[in-house]
């Protein structure tokens, strides 16, 4: 049995990162175990606050910030610590050489249902050419990411983590807490008719496009015919895509003028970025690649589109042609 450790040394990934990586995924342990508590742990429900995204939080949101939070504060090796649930970026210790961004908690109107659910991650380099505590810390690409990684709580929890050449997923021994290899060198599928798409939001999203959606799920051969899969929770769905093959897509829509994107660069696009394209697929927002795209907001949202090369860059052209006729 090999652990994420071994395979992370084997990678040449420095000690401290592998220490860093460990710390983090100790807390999902512990996170898991909040999971599975389900209403016997007085953690189900929300809370009646609201994060700085304007959501309401649910319980387990609050209990897996905090715990990350409280590990990260605590590890030596890490300079500012960024939370989706968190307005501005943290400092944790001043000149260390690692900043880390999460989702804490992706996926929280599933909890109540059981629904699938997991925490998302990044770490990055920490500059020197701003202030330890600042949110500019995090203002790189995804091309600056050192490693990334989801932890999916599921009916057994899984990580899957790269540190950009390749990918791995590794299953949560509940009986001593180690991440133990599962399936190594993770190659992504091409060919797969299957799509994640929120297709209640279909009506919101530009005519074209619409159309393009509707014609792959229209009465037509079987044997060419797509089926739609959707989990309601990133980290389920990138998960699905990443082991089955497909397309994760979620394009601006115009339910909300002001705010046509929903998913965050750092917290959720960049990170599951960086696991898509290391398995051999293409990730785009509607102007570009994701991981070119510079962070310029702590929180700043983006379209995101995340599968199979042919079928990414079929989408990324239907969009980016409608935006630009627009």
């Amino acid at each position: 049995m090999i652990s994420f450790k071994t395979l992370l040394a084997q990678e040449n990934a420095a000690p401290e990162l592998i220490d860093l990586v460990a710390v983090i995924l100790s807390t999902c342990h512990h996170i898991a175990e909040q999971v599975g508590h389900g209403a016997l742990g007085n953690t189900l429900g929300a809370t009646d606050a609201e994060n700085v995204q304007g959501e309401v939080q649910k319980k387990l949101d609050v209990i897996a910030n905090n715990l990350l939070i409280e590990a990260l504060t605590a590890q030596g090796s890490v300079r500012a610590i960024a939370s989706e649930e968190e307005e501005h970026a943290r400092l944790a210790c001043s000149g260390a050489p690692y900043l880390v961004a999460f989702d804490p908690l992706d996926g929280s109107s599933n909890i109540d249902v059981n629904g699938q659910i997991g925490t998302i991650f990044t770490i990055l380099k920490a500059r020197d050419d701003v202030p330890d505590h600042s949110d500019e810390q995090f203002f790189q690409t995804g091309r600056d990411q050192l490693c990334a990684g989801y932890v999916l709580y599921g009916p057994y929890t899984t990580l899957v983590i790269s540190t950009g050449a390749v990918v791995h997923e590794f299953t949560l021994n509940k009986s001593n807490g180690e991440f133990i290899s599962s399936k190594k060198d993770i190659v992504f599928q091409q060919g797969t008719r299957e799509f994640s798409a929120n297709m209640a939001n279909l009506f919101y999203w530009p005519k074209p496009f619409q159309n393009y959606i509707t014609s792959l799920i229209a009465p037509q051969p079987a044997n060419t015919r797509f089926n739609m899969r959707w989990q309601g929770a990133m980290v389920g769905d990138v998960h699905r895509i990443l082991t089955r093959g497909g397309v994760f897509i979620y394009p601006s829509d115009t339910r909300d003028v002001a705010q046509p994107a929903k998913l965050r660069l750092l917290y959720e696009a960049f990170p599951m970025a960086l696991l898509v394209e290391a398995a051999g697929g293409c990730g785009y927002t509607e102007a570009g690649r994701i991981l070119d795209t510079p962070l310029t907001q702590l929180h700043q949202r983006t379209p995101v589109i995340l599968g199979d090369k042919n079928w990414a860059n079929a989408c990324f052209t239907a969009l980016s042609i409608i935006n630009t006729a627009a």
